[in-house]
This record gives C-alpha cells, structure tokens and sequence, in this order.
C-alpha cells in the first residue's frame, strides 16, 4: 500500500469543522467524520503498521478507532479558556508496546488543514523518565552529539518549541555540554509536510523515511528506560 493516499474529503472536512466548531454541526456531520476522517485515519494506519514493523517490533500500530493509535476528535476543556469542543485536527500515536499513554516513546502522525505533522520521541514524560533521558545524556555525552548531528536531528529537535528549565534540572552539572539539552521537558523531533502531500500518492513513503531518519531519537530514549527498541 506504498501508493496510499488520503481522499481530498479528509481536508474538505476539516475545513468546514475549523468554520462550524459546535457540537450541532458536528452531530450533523457525525457520518462524514466516521467516513472522510476516522475511516481514512483506520487506513493509513493499516498501510502504516508494516513500514513501523521494519523500523522495531516494539511500536504498536492499532487500526481500531477508538483503540491505542488514533486519538478521538474531542477536547478537553474543562481547564482550557479556549471552548472549542472538538480539535480541527485527526492524529495519530504510534507509542511503545510498553507503554499505556502518549507520554511514553512512539511517532507522532497529524494531519491539519496546512498539511501534515510528523514526530517522534517522547512528549511531557513522567518524571522518573524525564530523569532517566538526562542522565543517560550525561552518561552518554559523545553519543547524543552523535545523534543530534545524524539526519539533521538537532535542527528537528531545536525546531521543537517545548518548555524548558530556565537552569539545569537539580542534581545535573550546570556546566555540562549539553545543558541546554538538559533542561529540556520533552525530547521530541517533529517536521511538517505540506497540504498537497495529504493526497499525495508518495505519502506513506515519506512517512517512513521521515520515521527512519527519527527512529534513532526513540533507540537513545528507550535505552534510558530501559525498553527494547
């Protein structure tokens, strides 16, 4: 299926929902987004599942729609000022076996009306893991260099606008060589791929290339939980 590509219908929607973001619209369209969204996110996780089986075993590809891959369209604002009920975006996490939520290691699949975001690490982590990735930069300082000079990963990672510690995190050397990594909440690499690659028939082959270049990020982080990559 390396000649996969999402129907136009998948954009259309979106389109309308950033314009109509209430609940009585979307009850309207209810159908629409289980056809145009939800069962075109089903397929492109499916044609997905055997190009992430060559990248490692250990990353789970769920084609279910309310199962562990694609998220649900509706927000949680019971904290937010911003009310909008549903996200006018469809994404997907493509996490580790080992892990029950998105904040472990995995790639990041999302599809917006500018086109497609892709990513790859480890998103606001547990703190015991938060501390884990730091010291294993500490332990490992010539092989994060490494890393982040592989495929360009240290400008994806810079590019990556995440919180971070104004000082380096308690009990880490502030004048280590890679403090500014340190302090770092998140460890994630992301890239953009354009709105006419949605419909694209070279899709899931760029995918997988960009999931490749990124699939060493993920091998250094699951090293230092302790998980097989």
């Amino acid at each position: 299926m390396s000649g996969f590509a999402f129907d136009p219908s998948i954009l259309a929607f979106l389109d309308d929902l950033s314009a109509n973001n209430n609940r009585t619209w979307f009850e309207e369209n209810k159908q629409r987004f289980k056809t145009d969204v939800q069962g075109q996110l089903v397929a492109i996780v499916e044609a997905l599942a055997p190009k992430l089986a060559d990248i490692s075993p250990h990353i789970i590809a769920d084609p279910r729609p309310n199962g562990k891959t694609i998220f649900r369209i509706y927000r949680d604002v019971r904290f937010s000022k911003d009310k909008r009920p549903y996200k006018e975006h469809a994404a997907c996490h493509f996490r580790h076996a080992s892990e029950q939520d998105v904040h472990g290691p995995g790639f990041y699949f999302h599809i917006d009306r500018e086109g497609i975001v892709l990513g790859a690490g480890v998103w606001a982590p547990p703190s015991d893991d938060l501390r884990a990735i730091r010291q294993h930069i500490v332990d490992q300082p010539k092989a994060w260099a490494a890393l982040k000079a592989e495929n360009g990963l240290g400008i994806l990672l810079d590019g990556f606008e995440a919180d971070r510690l104004k000082t380096a995190p308690r009990g880490f050397p502030k004048d280590h060589e890679h403090v500014e990594d340190l302090k770092r909440k998140s460890f994630v690499v992301s890239q953009r791929l354009p709105r006419e690659a949605v419909t694209g028939p070279d899709l899931i082959d760029s995918v997988a290339k960009a999931y490749c270049s990124c699939a060493p990020a993920n091998a250094f982080i699951c090293t230092a939980l302790g998980l097989p990559f």
